[in-house]
């Protein structure tokens, strides 16, 4: 799948969308971003031309982190001007064309504004496998680096982040349909609880490791353990990064991070979230589907089954992204010293970019 898909290819969206981000309280401050307007790319400081005894410089990688609605978006375009970058998504809901309010995608007007790869790559339908993610955002930072831009890697998936920073060795192989059909029969018949008892069965290391919550997770484990014969978690090796990073994280105080996404789901309520959910089964994309168990088209999807009313879809969605928040903070921890991190609140643009600048 080409890592570099434009504004160009994505679908229809709500003519309001634009203005998802005028609700986001965070503000620049004045003239804060014409102090790092026109900053040379760190490409030209930083990579060398290797010689006969000396490898190449690593290329330089700028990552933002943190948790949903903490504004990631709006400052990583306002970098990425600045500092000559192009955008490189690590959100796995950014994968899939269809998807534009629920997931809080950048608006047409702001992917115009920046170069973004690994948005809208692809359909609801054909979900991504971890390693296709990591190939496919590898040759966008090489391909970024080759143009001597700096590549910025933003989003809150973190194994999405793990996997570019830490130079994951992912399992290899796509898994057997006929395996992939079982443990979807299984999933639909008797819940993600007794997949997880499978694969504390036959891969205990790796049932002590993931999300046992997580449907996905627990499924692609047992594909590997089934498939291989060998722990998932034992395949999945780490070596060195490719890339000079530089990291950093961007934070708030739960109460005002809270009171954002509160804001941005009533936001997405307006802007038409019903109505994409709606659209999307139109298409006839399966409840089933991995993507249409994404915060927001899940709880959607019961309203839209008469499993609940509108009100409690709605509490559902705030309360559930609260939790994924949480599990966000088990990736990126604040005292992580590989990351850098700013209290949007406290912090203006001038103060992140000079740190970038001086680190790069």
């Amino acid at each position: 799948m080409d890592g570099e898909q434009r504004t160009k290819d994505q679908g229809p969206r709500s003519k309001d969308q634009g203005q998802r981000e005028k609700s986001q309280p965070f503000d620049f401050p004045r003239g804060g971003q014409s102090t790092i307007r026109n900053h040379q790319s760190p490409i030209a400081n930083n990579q060398q031309p290797a010689t006969s005894n000396q490898p190449p410089t690593p290329g330089p990688l700028l990552v933002i982190v943190g948790p949903t609605a903490v504004g990631k978006t709006k400052i990583a375009i306002t970098l990425a001007e600045a500092l000559n970058a192009e955008i490189v998504s690590a959100d796995s809901r950014y994968l899939y064309r269809g998807m534009d309010i629920g997931t809080a995608k950048p608006s047409p007007d702001e992917r115009a504004r920046v170069p973004h790869h690994l948005i809208d790559v692809t359909t609801p339908g054909q979900p991504w496998t971890l390693t296709q993610f990591q190939t496919a955002a590898l040759e966008a930072i090489d391909s970024i680096h080759t143009r001597s831009k700096l590549p910025l890697l933003v989003g809150g998936t973190g194994q999405y982040i793990r996997a570019i920073t830490e130079g994951w060795q992912v399992p290899p192989g796509d898994p057997s349909s006929e395996l992939r059909a079982e443990l979807e029969a299984k999933l639909s018949e008797k819940g993600v609880a007794a997949l997880a008892a499978r694969l504390a069965e036959v891969d205990p290391a790796s049932a002590a490791r993931v999300d046992l919550r997580n449907p996905r997770r627990v499924i692609r484990a047992l594909e590997v353990a089934l498939t291989t014969g060998e722990s998932f978690v034992a395949q999945r090796r780490k070596a060195d990064a490719p890339y000079a990073v530089t990291m950093i994280g961007l934070t708030l105080p739960r109460p005002e991070l809270y009171a954002r996404i509160d804001a941005r789901v009533d936001e997405m309520l307006r802007l038409g979230l019903v109505d994409e959910v709606k659209a999307l089964v139109q298409q006839g994309y399966s409840w089933n589907l991995p993507a249409m168990s994404a915060l927001g088209y899940k709880q959607i999807g019961q309203y839209l089954r008469g499993e609940c009313d509108l009100p409690e879809a709605v509490r559902r969605i705030k309360s559930e992204t609260r939790k994924f928040v949480r599990r966000q903070a088990n990736w990126f921890k604040p005292t992580d010293p590989k990351i850098k991190w700013f209290d949007v609140g406290k912090a203006g643009i001038a103060e992140i970019s000079a740190y970038i600048v001086s680190n790069l």
